[in-house]
């Protein structure tokens, strides 16, 4: 092993030198751990390396647990926290190479076996295991069991969208439900003010991970939910692992959120984590600070959309000033207006020539009446019996006045009317000459 030296070393008086030689010259890095001492002690770095020698003999091994964080996004390593859930203790497992695209197939929740050898990393002194293969052996328990619960709540209608609340537009007073002192809360607050200042803040503090957590947190809800001042409720968390959120997994925190009356938004752990409390709630946010961005509107945009829309409003109502004071301008200078004897003319007109129409058309209708007439008296006359006996004929009869038209219906003797232009003439029959 190399000396180890602690740097460059002053020049010293001549009368200092025999009293310092010791101190001069270096000290040797002890070889085993019982030889070191408070003056001769390792240094970080090799306790590290003898650390590292020591685990590098260790055997490979078969280890069991719930996957609870994977980390897979990068094609040529992975990175594992193992987790057994009955003793609350996890492990880190990285791996490379052909591990790392066997992992890509598992999924937070898995329960998995892992051949690998133990390692640790020096610049930290930090153990993991390095693992070379993975096997699933089903999936983790809790993750059936709120996987059968999101079933159980769905086919009651908790997670239905009729059962969504829409949140308030200009909220007065939010509740919010997060850590103490947890950054969470931060950002809410913040953000919250920057986009809109005037609002006030109900704030319950609870637990958001561990047993206490769901009934604080059903607890927080129905206080804030009771409370008439509280437009809307965010349930605020920051990010953690699958077992750090499960609290807003639980049942009673599930059916707290869908019976909450307040419009409620649920903002727990990063863009990708999700809970069930996510599906119950009015509004999901991805993280607080997205959450204090849709619970409150930006003041300055609202200030935009307040001037744009006056602005339309002064351009709209000139503009219908501006029209009706031409309609204005336009009747004051009509010739009706400036003379309104011009008004009645055209009815006048028009009164004058439909008297005229109707003279004409009552003339008209008399004279082809009178037409007709004259043309009926002529056919009347015509076919009268009295313009035949004009012309020289006469009518016979007998002495029941029947007109006789055949010898036939004579009988010699009888009496007979003879009826001709002018008169009449009673004869008697002498002779009858019948021609049929």
């Amino acid at each position: 092993m190399p000396p180890y030296s602690g740097g460059s070393q002053a020049a010293l008086p001549m009368d200092d030198a025999a009293s310092n030689q010791a101190q001069a010259r270096p000290q040797e890095i002890p070889a085993l751990a019982r030889d070191t001492t408070a003056e001769n002690p390792w240094p970080v770095s090799l306790l590290s390396q003898k650390y590292h020698m020591a685990v590098e003999r260790w055997p490979s091994v078969w280890v069991e647990g719930q996957i609870s964080e994977i980390n897979a996004r990068r094609a040529s390593s992975v990175y594992i926290t193992l987790r057994d859930n009955t003793q609350d203790v996890s492990l880190s497992v990285n791996g490379f190479g052909m591990f790392a695209q066997m992992a890509r197939n598992f999924k937070q929740g898995d329960r998995v076996v892992i051949h690998g050898k133990a390692d640790l990393w020096i610049k930290q002194t930090r153990l993991s295991l390095r693992g070379d293969d993975i096997r699933r052996i089903g999936a983790g328990d809790l993750k059936e069991r709120i996987e059968e619960l999101r079933r159980k709540l769905k086919g009651e209608g908790l997670f239905d969208a009729d059962r969504k609340v829409p949140l308030p537009e200009f909220p007065h007073t939010i509740g919010l439900i997060c850590a103490p002192q947890a950054r969470a809360e931060g950002d809410v607050i913040t953000n919250v003010n920057l986009r809109w200042p005037t609002v006030n803040f109900r704030i319950v503090h609870t637990h958001v991970q561990g047993a206490q957590c769901p009934p604080e947190v059903i607890a927080a809800i129905e206080q804030l939910d009771a409370d008439p001042d509280v437009d809307v409720i965010i349930v605020a968390r920051g990010g953690g692992s699958f077992e750090d959120l499960i609290g807003f997994s639980d049942e009673g925190v599930v059916r707290a959120t869908a019976a909450c009356v307040t419009p409620i938004v649920s903002a727990i752990g990063h863009e990708d984590d999700w809970t069930l409390i996510d599906l119950a709630a009015d509004m999901r946010a991805s993280t607080p600070t997205d959450a204090a961005k849709r619970v409150v509107p930006d003041v300055h945009e609202q200030t935009q959309l307040i001037s744009s829309a006056m602005a339309q409003m002064t351009m709209r109502l000139q503009a219908r000033i501006d029209n009706e004071t031409r309609f204005i301008e336009g009747y004051v200078n009509r010739p009706s207006l400036l003379q309104p004897q011009t008004m009645l003319e055209p009815h006048e007109r028009f009164v004058d020539d439909a008297v005229n129409r109707m003279r004409i058309a009552l003339t008209r209708i008399a004279d082809e009446e009178q037409l007709v007439l004259e043309r009926s008296q002529a056919s009347l006359r015509a076919l009268s019996p009295q313009s035949t006996l004009d012309r020289g004929y006469a009518v016979v009869m007998d002495a029941d006045g029947h007109v006789l038209d055949s010898a036939s219906q004579v009988n010699v003797g009888d009496d007979l009317t003879v009826t001709l232009k002018h008169g009449t003439v009673v004869a008697q029959a002498k002779r009858i000459v019948d021609h049929e």
